[in-house]
């Protein structure tokens, strides 16, 4: 379950810093490599294109081209049916920190390779005021 992306990942700081405190209440070797890696900004200077907590992002899925909208959340808000990912999830962890344009890369749980590229950024917490999402 390890993902891998092409580009930097950013992280604000408000979310790094919740995320690390998941971390320390459930196992997640994937979180633990994005934390580790990531470029931490403050809430009120990340890049409006970036893939945040909360944030409604739009995929195209490289391989069939099909297009969906997922909002990565964290996991006691999570409902895959509705679009809702958690982050701990293979695919969620793939987008957090991306930017529009660029390529997330993970692997299922059964061990399927899945790539999809960031349309766009539908909703940004950040970008519409929300510092604290």
């Amino acid at each position: 379950m390890h993902a891998t992306i092409n580009g930097e990942r950013t992280l604000t700081g408000l979310d790094f810093a919740r995320l690390s405190k998941l971390l320390e209440r459930q196992l997640s070797p994937s979180l633990a490599d994005l934390l580790a890696s990531a470029e931490v900004t403050d809430a009120r200077a990340v890049h409006p294109g970036v893939v945040t907590m909360n944030s409604k992002v739009e995929i195209i899925d490289v391989r069939t081209r099909a297009q969906q909208v997922l909002t990565i959340c964290y996991p006691e808000d999570a409902v895959p049916s509705a679009g809702l990912i958690s982050v701990l999830s293979p695919v969620g962890n793939g987008l957090l920190g991306l930017r529009a344009g660029e390529t997330a890369r993970w692997r299922t749980p059964n061990g399927d390779e899945c790539a999809a590229e960031v349309k766009a950024i539908v909703f940004q917490p950040e970008a519409a005021g929300d510092y604290a999402a």
